[in-house]
């Protein structure tokens, strides 16, 4: 199969639907502070244990397309000692890969952050790929302020965005791009709207530089929402601001735009989804993919015991379909029961 043959065919499978990407790609030190807060202690056994029992969750392919991996969890085998991978696989799940070496702070730019691990990731993907992953993700941050970012932040993670973005599809790997603006900061939602349409906008002109193939990638944005030291946004208003940024800067080019949750509870990442979708046919598929807001109550159920696998499925898959009718804005709240 050619090379953009593979990643037509990637991309078909992820942007389906009602489905959306799981994340669970959490460093360990990051998985650590989850597992801390059930009371688990994170070592690479524990690890494998929990991903395992969420991963074979029955039916969960119903309503995720593709989970993105940490490079541990892709060279582990599952407790039935067959490689995570092919796990996913067999729930017609396509297996995903983090490959960003998380961030630094921005010299000459006071409180500003660059995202590292472009050396050697041609290398990395293509071991990555014989290991079976299909599709890829790096995510770039962005702190906010009055003041932040700073113009040198916003061009210096949408080059870096860009140029990975092109080495995953020159091998044919589909290319998540994650320009994270965090909520962290008492700013208001006008604020987080006019910094994401800024930070979407030079991402989609350096993809444009680097002749990156909109229509075989995802962008994982932030939702347009106040800062967590601010009063919180209806989920109306959150879907109108989102809305409106995306609408302005996003080409109609690209298939799907699936949402990162940071920050945000389950139910609220949920409604604010729904509130999107139900807003009738945009350009892109709107979808999810999600991390804690996906695993929080699959972990509370776990809390490191085995014997508790069946509960953790049955939380994950609540998760899982409740996202799933976000998709098509047939979320309410009452389904929470």
């Amino acid at each position: 199969m050619s090379i953009e043959n593979e990643l037509r065919s990637t991309i078909q499978k992820l942007v389906q639907p009602g489905r959306g990407i799981l994340a669970a790609d959490e460093s360990n030190p990051t998985i650590a502070k989850r597992f801390n807060a059930v009371g688990v202690e994170s070592t690479e056994d524990k690890r494998r244990e929990y991903r395992s029992l969420i991963f074979s969750t029955p039916g969960l392919g119903d309503f995720v397309s593709g989970v993105i991996l940490f490079e541990e969890t892709l060279g582990q085998n599952s407790l039935d000692n067959g490689p995570m991978a092919k796990l996913l696989e067999s729930q017609g799940i396509v297996p995903g890969i983090k490959v960003d070496k998380g961030k630094k702070p921005l010299i000459n730019a006071p409180g500003d952050e660059i995202t590292y691990g472009l050396d050697g990731l041609d290398d990395r993907l293509k071991t990555y790929k014989t290991q079976g992953a299909r599709f890829a993700k790096w995510r770039s941050v962005y702190n906010i302020s009055d003041a932040l970012p700073s113009r040198a932040a916003i061009e210096a993670n949408a080059e870096v965005l860009a140029r990975y973005a092109a080495l995953c599809q020159a091998i044919g790997i589909v290319p998540i791009v994650e320009p994270e603006v965090l909520m962290d900061g008492d700013h208001t939602i006008e604020r987080s709207a006019h910094v994401n349409e800024a930070v979407i906008t030079e991402v989609f002109n350096a993809l444009g530089r680097h002749r990156v193939h909109l229509e075989t990638m995802i962008l994982k944005p932030s939702m347009v929402t106040p800062g967590s030291g601010c009063a919180k946004a209806s989920a109306d208003e959150v879907a109108e601001a989102t809305l409106r940024v995306l609408r302005r800067v996003v080409p109609a080019a690209v298939p799907g735009i699936n949402f990162l949750s940071g920050g945000q509870t389950p139910e609220e990442a949920t409604l604010n989804l729904n509130a999107m979708n139900s807003r009738g046919p945009q350009p892109w598929s709107l979808s999810f993919s999600y991390g804690r807001a996906l695993q929080e109550p699959a972990q509370k159920a776990w809390a490191g015991k085995l014997d508790n696998g069946n509960a953790v499925q049955n939380a994950m898959l609540k998760r899982a379909r409740l996202n799933g009718a976000a998709c098509s804005g047939e979320y309410k709240a009452a389904m929470e029961d």
